[in-house]
């Protein structure tokens, strides 16, 4: 017998990995975007709506008011439902709710949507599994450092096209050309396998099962010889593990750090 995290392993660092790491990776650009989209919007909202400075600090707070409290739904939400639905939820939610923001009519209106987007752009952790598949294959591969250049990318590209974009032809229009990276990253998910882990934690062996054969043909390797068995259950961790005396320092500590 082998578990997922065996296979893996036996499979090794391929073209999959590479593939998954720039999918995975634009993901970072199209976060990074959005959030940067109002360090170079407010300043022309501020104007327009004749705004004072809490109201200008009120909208990046929103921003990430909606990430906190949709992380937590969307993640429970991942674990019901599968982490693949969830992403893609995350995708459609966010632009969609981007678009949006472009029509506010209002001051209102644009912290709410703002809000909203937060609360898609959440979502987009829901790969993280998909993230951790490549790491486990590549402890030593230069890809987990390169990882990080995606969401400076996406910081110094929203900052571009704001320059060019928001003397001519408005903040508006920035808001929509911002959203296309997210759209189109849409389309590539048909290529993004559902988490091998997460359908074994639901006993689902044969998908999970399916998803490492497509990993080990697109590498070129094959899977273990043997049947695909799941690792002893261990209790799923709680909220109050977190402020356990066991943890706590810990926790404090990274809290702090964040």
């Amino acid at each position: 017998t082998f578990t997922v995290e065996e296979a893996v392993e036996t499979i090794g660092f391929g073209r999959f990995h590479i593939m998954l790491f720039f999918i995975m990776g634009s993901t970072g650009v199209v976060e990074a975007m959005e959030i940067m989209l109002i360090a170079v919007v407010s300043p022309l909202i501020r104007c327009e709506w004749q705004l004072q400075d809490w109201q200008v600090a009120l909208v990046t707070t929103m921003v990430f008011f909606g990430y906190m409290v949709f992380s937590i739904v969307l993640g429970l939400l991942a674990d019901r439902y599968g982490r693949w639905k969830i992403l893609l939820l995350s995708f459609l939610w966010a632009a969609y709710f981007s678009l949006l923001t472009s029509f506010a009519p209002s001051y209102i209106w644009f912290v709410f949507l703002r809000a909203m987007v937060g609360g898609g752009v959440s979502g987009h952790a829901q790969g993280e599994e998909n993230k951790q598949t490549i790491a486990m294959c590549s402890c030593s591969n230069p890809f987990l450092s390169l990882g990080k250049v995606f969401w400076l990318a996406g910081s110094l590209l929203i900052i571009g096209l704001a320059s060019v974009v928001n003397p001519t032809i408005g903040w508006r229009w920035l808001i929509r050309i911002a959203s296309i990276p997210g759209i189109l990253l849409i389309l590539l998910f048909k290529f993004i396998p559902e988490s091998a882990r997460y359908n074994m934690s639901t006993g689902n062996t044969g998908a999970a099962l399916a998803t490492l054969q497509r990993i080990a043909r697109i590498n070129g390797a094959a899977v273990p010889q043997g049947q695909l068995r799941e690792p002893a259950k261990e209790r799923r961790g709680r909220f109050k593990d977190l402020v356990h005396p066991k943890y706590l320092r810990t926790t404090l500590q990274i809290w702090i750090i964040w």
